[in-house]
């Protein structure tokens, strides 16, 4: 029985051409009465349009056991349908790409089975699953992170953009979100901070694996406050401190020590009789209008505390397909209903959303020339459904561009012991030395 696949009309842009390309493709096979396929009858077809509602023609052929093109010539015309550029990128490149998703999408949707996926093109549908490696294999969308539990009862799945990411050796930053656990009471045995440590072996949802954006950045604040404390209120906390730690005869010794160095002192003499008559006749800046001077003020910036950072994205995430575009709409709802608050059962409380993991990924290893993020809580997230200025839509309905901006927030601060290394020191490998410079940033 003779069986043909024809997949959705979708644009890609070539290097070198600013115009989109619009193709299709079309497979044509044999299937025996067992649902064997016979590979010699695989055919595939690259169709091209001049424009999107022009007809289509034939560009270019395909055997399903080899990604060898022979491309079709434009009638009584040594030009081909493809250019120099499309052709390169048709046998390497975005238009490869585009053409394989198209192939499988097609397969998906006339209900071809695996074993019969692969009989088709093993190189072209790339249906075997994602293999891990250091950056020269697929990527890997392992979901179960560092130590995390997948929940089988509720669970948001492994969601991927662009669809043929998953046969990219590029770098992708990947979202894992995890169900949200509160830090518990925790006192004695030397920690007196009053929390523990928040498990790292949490449960794991789900997966978003993106392309890195474009802008990434970092910044690491703690807050710094100036303060003041003149000398009068330096000798009552000094007075407060001693009584509270040495006992009330140690804070009076102080205080009459305090009192005799003042008395032999004649800027003493001058600011306490400054005070008494600026109390007295209720008159202010009594020392200042004498003595043109002010009680030295002690001021000195202070640490005020650590500050938690922010994480801003933008994805812009245009589809080639009316599948792919439907796996933008999964994406879109994977990050809205992760960062919702959930009801308990009685109403009673609003239970915390769940939080989320990032990681740049090098391959299937996390980047080491990035900075880690501690898990974070997605704080923001808006959803432009025309990021062209125009409405536009699939023929069953996706639009056909989405552009997603998330603001996230990282749960704890950042501390000097994170960095791994303990004290203040930097890691040898990450040091300067003259005879043997470090490749490292």
């Amino acid at each position: 029985m003779a069986i043909t696949l024809n997949s959705d009309k979708s644009s890609t842009t070539v290097p070198g051409s600013t115009k989109p390309l619009y193709t299709s493709t079309r497979t044509t096979y044999n299937v025996d009465s067992n649902g064997k396929i016979d590979p010699k009858s695989v055919k595939h077809e690259l169709l091209y349009y001049d424009a999107p509602l022009s007809p289509r023609v034939v560009a270019a052929t395909s055997t399903g056991t080899s990604n060898d093109w022979t491309f079709a010539n434009k009638p009584l015309s040594s030009t081909p349908y493809l250019g120099a550029d499309a052709q390169k990128s048709l046998r390497e490149g975005a238009l490869k790409n585009t053409t394989q998703q198209q192939i499988q999408t097609a397969a998906t949707k006339g209900n071809v089975t695996p074993d019969q996926q692969r009989a088709l093109s093993t190189k072209q549908l790339n249906t075997a699953p994602p293999q891990a490696g250091d950056g020269t294999q697929p990527i890997s969308l392992d979901i179960q992170g560092s130590g995390g539990q997948r929940d089988s009862k509720d669970s948001f799945g492994v969601h991927v953009y662009p669809l043929t990411l998953r046969q990219s050796h590029q770098d992708t930053v990947k979202f894992t979100m995890l169900k949200y656990e509160p830090r518990k009471f925790q006192t004695g045995q030397g920690n007196l901070g009053g929390f523990s440590e928040r498990s790292t072996n949490r449960t794991t949802l789900g997966t978003v694996v993106l392309p890195v954006p474009s802008g990434i950045s970092e910044t690491n604040g703690v807050e710094w406050g100036q303060d003041k404390m003149d000398p009068g209120q330096a000798l009552l906390a000094n007075m407060a401190l001693t009584g509270i730690t040495k006992g009330l005869g140690a804070m009076v010794d102080e205080g009459s020590a305090a009192l005799e160095t003042a008395s032999k002192s004649g800027d003493a003499k001058v600011a306490v009789a400054a005070g008494f008559a600026q109390a007295a006749s209720q008159v202010g800046g009594l020392l200042t209008r004498t003595q043109g001077a002010v009680l030295n003020p002690n001021m000195e910036l202070l640490f005020q505390g650590p500050t938690l950072r922010p994480f801003s994205f933008s994805f812009k995430m245009s589809a080639r397909s009316s599948a792919e575009a439907k796996a933008i709409i999964r994406i879109i709802r994977f990050f809205k209903q992760g960062m919702s608050p959930q009801k308990s059962q009685s109403n009673l409380f609003l239970k915390a959303p769940h939080t989320f993991k990032i990681q740049y990924m090098y391959g299937s290893k996390e980047h080491p020339y990035i900075g880690q993020i501690k898990e974070c809580g997605l704080q923001n997230l808006a959803v432009n459904y025309t990021p062209e200025g125009q409405y536009a839509t699939y023929h069953d309905g996706p639009m056909v561009s989405y552009e997603i901006q998330m603001t996230f927030q990282e749960l704890e601060p950042v501390f000097n012991e994170d960095y791994g290394n303990q004290g203040n020191t930097m890691p040898s490998d990450l040091l300067f030395r003259e005879s043997q410079p470090s490749t490292k940033p």
